[in-house]
């Protein structure tokens, strides 16, 4: 066995209430954007609560799945440049 002098990296606390609110907001302004500019025609012919629907079943996926993986890392990036720095 080999013992190594490295510390452990220190974790990186999860984001306040907060930060994350401005995480979110992030990720669901432009992607409520886009699926409007993409499908604004379309979803004009919906009722109301059927375009919610739509909206939110596409949305969700994306923001939890695609968008705020990449933002946790950004943020971690970031967080451990503010130790260093």
């Amino acid at each position: 066995m080999t013992k190594t002098t490295e510390e452990p990296s220190a974790r990186i606390p999860p984001p306040s209430k907060h930060q994350l609110a401005f995480m979110i907001w992030l990720c669901v302004f432009p992607t409520l954007t886009a699926i409007n500019l993409a499908f604004g025609d379309w979803l004009r012919t919906m009722p109301p609560v059927l375009r919610t629907f739509v909206l939110a079943t596409t949305a969700v996926p994306i923001v939890i799945y695609g968008l705020m993986p990449h933002l946790h890392r950004l943020r971690a990036r970031l967080s451990t440049i503010d130790r260093v720095g």
